[in-house]
């Protein structure tokens, strides 16, 4: 059963922090809890100032079909997911190849919590408070060959954790790709917590990708492998219907999905009367990554 949600999961963090503070000063310290965010992060100019959605919202309503293809399954079906100990295998063209145990892959990243629009092929939308640090900086480390083009991730595949893979709705273990590029892209984030907290467990504890300007499914999550390679790799959904999910996938208003018309979105937590918003190409982040792309027909290379 999910937890009860408490006042911090219904408010977006920094007003439910602020009347936490006011509760102190005015010396009601009875009902105050040590509970503040215990992953000290620091705030990211690359943040945008849109209000976050409120941590129920972010834990609750989610794909995440390694536990359900329902959008509350996550948040009931993923507590008994072990996520410590954590290790991810890194190899390919690297010139340290190894598996590293999350403690490791960690190592002199300095975590930054990002404010990143987080845009679903669903059409739906939200604001997240990630807590993470640049991918680049992991594969710095570990010495990215100049072959190399593109980085492969993966997901843990444990049925017995993870009821939604004893269903053969998609070939397991999920996979994701990126150009080498878009991986090394400042705002290509490997994120481990939201709100100042540990990642949650329906939103791909311990470890996941986030590449904000991205549909949502090309943030893999709960990553146990990453590879880099020459040539581009597959990815589920685009091996599922290639006709509908490019290896891309970048968020374009103008590119609509069979099924879902791309040009607006629904802000999840906005009001039944809040309307639709437009969509914004690359998902408002045109300025820092449209010149990846230049060159290339993003009607084609969608």
């Amino acid at each position: 059963m999910p937890k009860q949600p408490t006042w911090s999961d219904v408010t977006p963090k920094p007003l439910w922090l602020n009347r936490r503070q006011m509760i102190a000063a005015a010396g009601a310290a009875a009902f105050a809890s040590p509970a503040l965010a215990k992953i000290d992060a620091a705030k990211s100019p690359l943040s945008i100032s849109d209000e976050p959605n409120t941590l129920e919202e972010i834990t609750t309503y989610n794909n995440f079909y390694e536990f359900g293809t329902g959008k509350e399954d996550p948040a009931a079906n993923a507590g008994a997911l072990t996520t410590d100990p954590w290790s991810i295998e890194i190899g390919g063209m690297v010139d340290k190849p190894g598996t590293y145990d999350l403690a490791d892959v960690l190592k002199g990243q300095p975590l930054e919590e990002r404010i990143y629009r987080f845009r679903c092929v669903e059409a739906w939308s939200m604001v997240v408070p990630w807590i993470g640090f640049q991918l680049s900086g992991l594969l710095n480390r570990v010495g990215v060959q100049p072959s190399a083009k593109y980085v492969a991730f993966e997901t843990l595949v444990r049925p017995e954790e993870m009821p939604g893979q004893n269903s053969p709705i998609l070939e397991w273990p999920y996979r994701e790709g990126l150009r080498l590029d878009e991986a090394m892209h400042p705002l290509t984030i490997m994120a481990t917590g939201l709100y100042g907290e540990d990642m949650p467990k329906q939103n791909g504890a311990p470890i996941r990708l986030v590449v904000p300007w991205k549909y949502g499914f090309k943030s893999i999550k709960s990553v146990v492998k990453i590879s880099l390679t020459d040539r581009m790799p597959q990815t589920t959904w685009n091996m599922l219907q290639p006709s509908e999910y490019g290896f891309y996938s970048n968020v374009n208003p103008t590119v609509d999905h069979p099924r879902w018309p791309q040009a607006s979105e629904r802000r999840v937590g906005a009001g039944l009367f809040a309307g639709r918003q437009d969509t914004l190409m690359f998902n408002g982040y045109e300025d820092q990554v449209a010149s990846l792309y230049a060159g290339q027909d993003l009607s084609k290379d969608f």
